[in-house]
């Protein structure tokens, strides 16, 4: 059996030992890791978060099996959704973690000494196992929340990105401008149609100014993606002018075979925004 409360009030009385000796351990210099910091008010919230780890950690010395997969866990979930850690390297923490388990168990093996006569190694290699397991789930849900945080971050990245692809600017009556600047691949080129889209049947969109200026040069499949583009906008009713045309880019339309015989374009954007307002 791994309980044991004189071991339990052991830990509790060397507790604050345990917790200055864990943040004297601590060796980082990575500015994006919580650890490094020299802020006395996060040294402080740092050492109180470990203290309020190991006391609950203790309690496996005093409480059945359930306590580790119930009380425990759901306070070690509550815990991994620490923004300052979730903001550390993932690395960092993990390496905190198993600093904490070594301290843990290095108390432990004092007691044993003190307590060697009593004590069987039975008990030991009990007391190191639920240590370990205890802290193995700390971890693990550490690095699932950590994942899920991550995986939340890039995905409103990946909308911000979306929505800058094809930032629709409102003009005047139902009518919008579309600038593309940078360089476009097929990615992207799939992201501002899809985006172009459902942005002018939101906003019911009639006309619409597509303007190229700042695009240097795009290849054949995304010169491909722009047509689609027109012929998708007319399909929903916008009727799509394009502006600022660079000779590369009509050079490769023309290698493609793609014809501007039913498309409105113009040499600059001015002169797509003077044809808007006569519309």
């Amino acid at each position: 059996m791994h309980r044991n409360f004189e071991l339990y009030e052991y830990l509790k009385m060397h507790s604050v030992d345990l917790t200055e000796d864990w943040y004297n351990s601590i060796d980082d210099n990575d500015v994006k890791s919580v650890y490094s910091s020299k802020d006395p008010t996060i040294v402080t919230e740092l050492k109180h978060k470990n203290q309020d780890y190991f006391q609950h950690v203790y309690q496996i010395f005093i409480k059945d099996d359930s306590y580790l997969y119930g009380e425990f866990r759901k306070w070690s979930e509550n815990l991994a959704n620490d923004p300052r850690h979730l903001n550390t390297p993932l690395q960092h923490v993990v390496r905190e973690y198993l600093s904490c388990q070594e301290i843990l168990l290095q108390y432990i093996k004092k007691y044993i000494m003190i307590h060697r006569q009593q004590i069987q190694i039975e008990q030991v290699f009990l007391w190191f196992e639920i240590v370990v397991k205890a802290v193995d789930i700390s971890i693990n849900i550490f690095i699932e929340t950590y994942h899920k945080n991550t995986q939340g971050k890039m995905k409103a990245q990946n909308e911000m990105i979306a929505e800058l692809s094809s930032p629709i600017i409102l003009l005047q009556k139902q009518r919008a401008l579309l600038p593309l600047v940078g360089d476009i691949d097929t990615t992207r080129a799939q992201i501002i149609m899809e985006q172009t889209l459902s942005q002018c049947a939101e906003k019911n969109i009639e006309f619409l100014c597509i303007d190229l200026s700042g695009v240097a040069i795009i290849d054949t499949m995304v010169a491909h993606e722009l047509f689609n583009l027109i012929n998708a906008l007319r399909l929903i009713g916008v009727e799509a002018i394009i502006s600022g045309i660079r000779p590369e880019i009509a050079q490769t339309a023309i290698q493609l075979g793609l014809t501007f015989d039913q498309l409105l374009t113009t040499a600059s954007l001015a002169q797509a925004l003077n044809i808007l307002e006569n519309r």
